[in-house]
């Protein structure tokens, strides 16, 4: 995906800051992608703009040509974006990345009424359960679930979903419920592949939280996939229950072992990332999440 701006804007920072990670918190964004942003232009430009130690950054003599004029660029296209926005109406397209369920579940419900108030703006949708870097994606806004990584990307909270087991009843039928923890030992869990090695399921038990090591024939990347396999009869699951809320109140799911549930949730986020003069179709789209998503 072509994204020279973006990297023009990396290289600027990199300038101004005098090292990758001095960039990178300016940008709000990790030192890594700035890394990796700052090889691919000097490999498209064929040329080394700046050389770099562990301790310092300083530009070549191609690098300061070269930010003479992408300097004077940068600050005409502020100007032109800038002009756009004195009648201060939102417009222009909006890059959205949200997980599966959360888009499916809540967002599209809701995103005919913010395009009804907002006519000038387009909304590009993308649902991933990946994570992504906004500026290498050219992402406007991404919504999450769970922890933040330590990136400085601005973040909007949205909300918090605590955590549940469940199963259907078919699964529960052929199986058998268990009713303690332990019971789990006898029983298919189905698993993530993404969030570490060794998936461990927190309980309280006798007033303290237990950890216990999960196994199973299954494990995916997506919670919608881990919801399927749960409504097929694919074993037991654990899960955000704004995920499952739906099923459970139609009694596609049970909740297992509510008597041992630890209260643990994960907060969700509107992640963006924060310049000093935020572009008005990004301020309007977080502030009517934060108003308008129920979870």
């Amino acid at each position: 995906m072509d994204n020279r701006l973006g990297e023009m804007e990396m290289f600027l920072a990199v300038a101004a800051e005098g090292s990758l990670a001095g960039a990178a918190k300016a940008l709000r964004i990790t030192p890594s992608a700035v890394s990796r942003g700052m090889t691919r232009l000097e490999a498209r430009l064929g040329v080394q703009l700046a050389t770099r130690t562990t301790r310092a950054l300083a530009l070549t003599p191609e690098g300061q040509a070269y930010h003479a004029r992408v300097a004077g660029l940068m600050a005409e296209i502020d100007a032109i974006e800038h002009s756009f926005e004195r009648d201060q109406v939102p417009r222009g397209p909006l890059r959205v990345n949200a997980s599966v369920p959360l888009g499916m579940q809540f967002l599209i419900p809701i995103l005919p009424a913010y395009l009804r108030a907002h006519p000038g703006v387009t909304v590009d949708l993308t649902l991933s359960d990946a994570l992504v870097e906004l500026v290498e994606e050219r992402a406007d806004v991404a919504i999450r679930v769970g922890p933040l990584r330590d990136t400085g990307i601005k973040a909007a909270k949205l909300g918090r979903s605590t955590m549940v087991v469940v199963a259907s009843p078919d699964y529960l039928a052929r199986c058998g419920t268990p009713r303690h923890p332990n019971d789990l030992d006898a029983h298919t869990c189905l698993r993530f592949n993404f969030r570490r090695s060794i998936d461990s399921w927190p309980f309280r038990i006798d007033g303290a939280v237990v950890q216990r090591t999960m196994d199973g024939p299954f494990l995916a990347n997506s919670g919608e996939a881990v919801r399927l396999m749960a409504l097929a009869g694919g074993g037991i699951a654990r899960m955000g229950r704004f995920h499952v809320a739906a099923d459970l109140a139609a009694g596609r799911l049970v909740e297992l072992l509510a008597a041992f549930n630890p209260g643990d949730g994960e907060d969700i986020h509107a992640l963006f990332v924060g310049h000093a003069r935020l572009a008005l179709r990004v301020r309007s789209f977080v502030d009517f999440l934060k108003a308008e998503l129920v979870l």
